[in-house]
């Protein structure tokens, strides 16, 4: 019998960094050990678990942690465990983290770390959907191509010409283009192919249905339509564009296993593990009330005018007004000793008046504003430092006048330290899976998703229907529901 070894991380532990949970299917075999106690895969470069070990905690940390259900991790450790097997891998070690992030991703790390966001479990219907994500993944690993990955991503400026094109910035202390340096959308299209076919491969060797991928591939495509309504990060169908080509690629590897309804599904198993789970963004990494942007964890508040339509990106808080002036909110490490006077004049900001810079305190929070002009746009500029943290408001326009010095005075006037108040203004949705009932119809459950934007359609990408289609009596859908 062979021994395989899938690491859960986060499985029952209160921690978000540095905890992890061992699901052994007996006693852990064919493992060599680094210095710091890691364990690593006999046959694995150690430098691959370098790469990962060190890359592990930043990912993580970039996504707003890992998150913790006894329930979906398990699911996961169990089907981690029967794809490795099913890849030939099964002395191998596989380390799964779920994300607390709703952007629907996955991804692996050189030296067996794949990741996978609470976005993706909820756009999945059953197991044999996210057992194509996990084959998909491993084959990546098994294919050798996250290191390839590594290796170019080492050499890339790619980043750092559009920080220092844009604000002047130097992008080696700059942290607003941490998250940027981490992304993850650098395989080739043929590297996406060759794992498109080798993922089906496993996933069907597994036992599972092999035609789940080109399912979920299409299903990608119908969140993509979703989500081309609003803007998105970093995700999925980024770095795994689901493309006809790529869907025409997986029904044929199926079909070497045989016709659609073969293998296994497991579709209720799946939605059971699920229910329950957070949906939307974690309200305490930072929540969006109309104008306002709420963060819990770091205890502030602030407002933009009305205008202005808040977006969460990935590092930093976007606003745009009708007319085209933009703001962005985002943190970056100033040491105690600093001041804030310099650091504004440390070249970050190009076309700085360093004649505008001015301190100021709103609601005894200390700032330094200024103002900069480049040839195409207008900033007014903030820096704060708030409980140790500092923060930058950058509002643009393109042309400098007494609107865009309004609407930055507005919101720094409403910057301060966050009320009780405030937090009953922040909404909590998860997952919820219901019974469809007889004579119930779509319109009945979307009822359900009070609070929800688009509801309808919503409803219909999550659990993969099209407008017009009908419940089945008896299944299991998901909705969204305020906790």
């Amino acid at each position: 019998m062979q021994f395989h070894r899938i690491i859960i991380a986060g499985l029952l532990c209160g921690s978000i960094l540095g905890c992890t949970t061992i699901f052994d299917g007996g006693p852990t075999v064919g493992v060599s050990r680094l210095g710091d106690g890691a364990a690593v895969p006999e046959g694995t470069d150690p430098s691959d678990q370098i790469i990962g070990l060190r890359e592990h905690p930043k990912i993580v940390a970039s996504y707003g942690g890992s998150y913790d259900d006894r329930a979906a991790q398990i699911m996961l450790a169990r089907l981690a465990s029967k794809l490795l097997v099913a890849a030939g891998e099964g002395d191998s070690q596989l380390t799964v983290t779920i994300l607390d992030s709703e952007e629907v991703n996955a991804f692996a790390l050189p030296g067996g770390y794949i990741y996978v966001t609470r976005g993706i479990l909820a756009l999945a219907n059953d197991e044999a959907e996210l057992a194509a994500v996990l084959a998909h993944e491993i084959a990546h690993l098994t294919l050798r191509h996250a290191r390839e990955r590594s290796n170019r991503e080492r050499t890339s400026k790619i980043v750092d010409r559009v920080i220092g094109g844009i604000l002047g910035a130097n992008p080696e202390t700059d942290q607003s283009a941490a998250r940027s340096k981490l992304s993850l959308a650098a395989f080739s299209q043929a590297q996406e192919l060759a794992a498109d076919k080798e993922g089906v491969k496993i996933a069907g060797r597994a036992g599972y249905d092999p035609h789940a991928a080109a399912r979920f591939l299409g299903l990608m495509a119908q969140f993509a339509a979703y989500k081309s309504k609003e803007q998105s990060g970093d995700d999925f169908l980024s770095s795994h564009p689901s493309t006809p080509d790529r869907i025409e690629l997986a029904v044929k590897a199926a079909r070497g296993f045989g016709a659609p309804g073969i293998g296994a599904t497991e579709r209720e198993r799946y939605l059971d593990a699920i229910d329950g789970l957070a949906f939307g963004p974690n309200p305490n990494n930072g929540a969006i009330a109309g104008q306002r942007y709420i963060h819990p964890n770091l205890g502030f508040v602030f407002a933009v005018p009305n205008s202005y339509e808040l977006t969460n990106a990935n590092a930093s808080v976007v606003g745009v007004a009708k007319d085209g002036t933009a703001v962005r909110f985002d943190s970056v490490f100033v040491p105690d000793s600093v001041l804030l006077a310099d650091y504004l004049r440390s070249g970050w900001v190009a076309g700085l008046s360093e004649s505008s810079i001015q301190k100021t305190t709103r609601n005894n929070v200390p700032m330094v504003t200024a103002s900069a002009q480049t040839k195409d746009w207008a900033f007014e500029i903030a820096v704060v430092r708030f409980e140790g943290q500092v923060y930058r408001f950058i509002f643009a326009a393109k042309h400098a006048d007494k609107r865009l010095k309004k609407d930055f005075d507005f919101t720094l006037g409403s910057f301060r330290k966050l009320r009780s108040a405030d937090l009953k203004q922040i909404q909590h949705f998860e997952v919820e899976v219901v019974e469809a009932k007889p004579g119930q119809s779509v319109s009945n459950l979307v009822a359900r998703m009070g609070g929800v934007s688009d509801a309808s359609a919503l409803f219909n990408v999550l659990n993969g229907l099209l407008p017009g289609d009908q419940l089945i009596s008896g299944r299991s859908y998901k909705v969204i529901q305020k906790k």
